[in-house]
């Protein structure tokens, strides 16, 4: 293979990796300095489910309702989609097993540790609202019998000072 023709095939592999790697989300750029800056753009696969499936739940459908007759005012519409916010959380719609998804991928994520349901509360409400979240997250985590177990294990038994 000459010295074109393999220039020409890194060339075809380059662009067939770059285009790739934009289809995941991530967008590279040149720095001034020569650098190359990597920029994460990517969207929640949930996050973007989330606002497109709050059409498909009456109450969160009543609420936005409510927004514009000016009769709801703890919730907001979001500028560019439309989408329902509850004090700067994204509300989450009670269809298509959505709620359940999003707990599954907060308590299993890899970086997380398998988290209890007070510290796994206080990651997802910094994101998402729904009616009785703190519950449905408990109800949850009571679930797993091994994280019970876990943290069972680094528990003082009782009466021990």
């Amino acid at each position: 293979m000459g010295s074109l023709a393999y220039f020409e095939a890194y060339q075809r592999l380059l662009a067939k990796e770059v285009h790739r790697v934009d289809s995941l989300g991530v967008r590279l750029a040149d720095s001034s300095e020569g650098w190359v800056i990597v920029q994460n753009r990517a969207k929640s696969l949930l996050v973007v489910e989330v606002k497109e499936k709050q059409y498909n739940d009456p109450l969160l459908v009543q609420l936005k309702e409510g927004i514009h007759n000016h009769k709801t005012m703890a919730f907001s519409l979001g500028v560019d989609d439309g989408t329902l916010w509850y004090q700067g959380c994204l509300c989450v719609p009670n269809v298509d097993g959505l709620r359940e998804r999003i707990m599954i991928e907060a308590h299993t994520y890899r970086y997380s540790v398998h988290p209890g349901s007070t510290k796994m509360y206080h990651y997802l409400r910094e994101v998402y609202w729904w009616n009785y979240m703190k519950r449905n997250v408990a109800d949850f985590v009571e679930r797993f019998p091994k994280c019970q177990q876990v943290k069972a294990e680094h528990q003082r038994p009782g009466g021990l000072a």
